[in-house]
């Protein structure tokens, strides 16, 4: 099965005020280990991750052909710009392109712009290009979609954008990417982890984020936010990492 909506929480337990683990986004694809009423226990596809969402009818699995690759692509009823509606659909979804027509390409019962998208196989050399683009974006914990996401969230996105695998928590991340680094040596893309939390670095002195105490996605200094953790949580740096 797979997603056709924007996105879809995952929850830890069958029960919508329970924790949100993780989210499928659209085209993610997902197996049933069980059902359970108005619930289906899921593994998603991508990183074995396990769950539970809300049952409603589910489209088979497709072999995706392309992905978006801007923040969030806007949906159009007719490949024209007048037709576009509410819906949105967030960086790193799938879609199988099934027709084209001028610079719209067709997916499902949608048309999306053409600049939206690239290619399935396409990657970039570095793999954290254009993550300004969630700058400002919402600290949701669980999140990966443009409305919300978390600091594990933010960087398993660029990775799977990349057709490369990541762990979907921070805990597995740090075991995950083998190369450590001293501070002193840091440098762009490099992962800088506390417990419970990871953070991308944008150059050598600079870091983003996704921040739960500022309930935002941000670019902070690197001393300052090592500083700002300890003193404010008491947590020291557990370890940096080259991707």
């Amino acid at each position: 099965m797979r997603s056709n909506l924007s996105f879809i929480n995952v929850y830890k337990k069958k029960n919508t005020n329970a924790k949100i683990v993780t989210q499928l986004l659209y085209g993610d694809s997902f197996k049933v280990i069980k059902k359970q009423g108005s619930w289906l226990n899921i593994k998603n596809n991508l990183d074995k991750y396990t769950g539970f969402i809300k049952k409603v009818k589910f489209p088979p699995n497709q072999i995706y052909t392309h992905k978006i690759c801007s923040l969030f692509a806007n949906l159009y009823l007719k490949p024209n710009l007048k037709f576009k509606i509410k819906k949105k659909i967030s960086f790193s979804s799938k879609i199988k392109v099934t027709e084209k027509k001028g610079g719209f390409y067709k997916f499902d019962n949608f048309w999306v712009n053409k600049k939206d998208l690239k290619k399935k196989k396409y990657k970039t050399k570095n793999i954290f290009k254009n993550i300004n683009r969630f700058y400002g974006t919402k600290y949701v914990w669980g999140g990966k979609h443009y409305s919300g996401v978390d600091c594990s969230g933010l960087v398993q996105l660029f990775f799977n954008f990349n057709n490369k695998f990541c762990p979907r928590d921070s805990k597995d991340q740090i075991k995950y990417f083998k190369k450590k680094i001293d501070l002193k040596n840091i440098r762009k893309n490099d992962l800088i982890f506390w417990k419970g939390h990871v953070a991308i670095a944008i150059s050598k002195h600079k870091l983003i984020h996704a921040y739960g105490p500022k309930k935002s996605t941000v670019i902070m200094p690197i001393k300052n936010t090592i500083d700002r953790i300890y003193r404010t949580s008491n947590l020291k740096v557990t370890g940096i990492r080259r991707v």
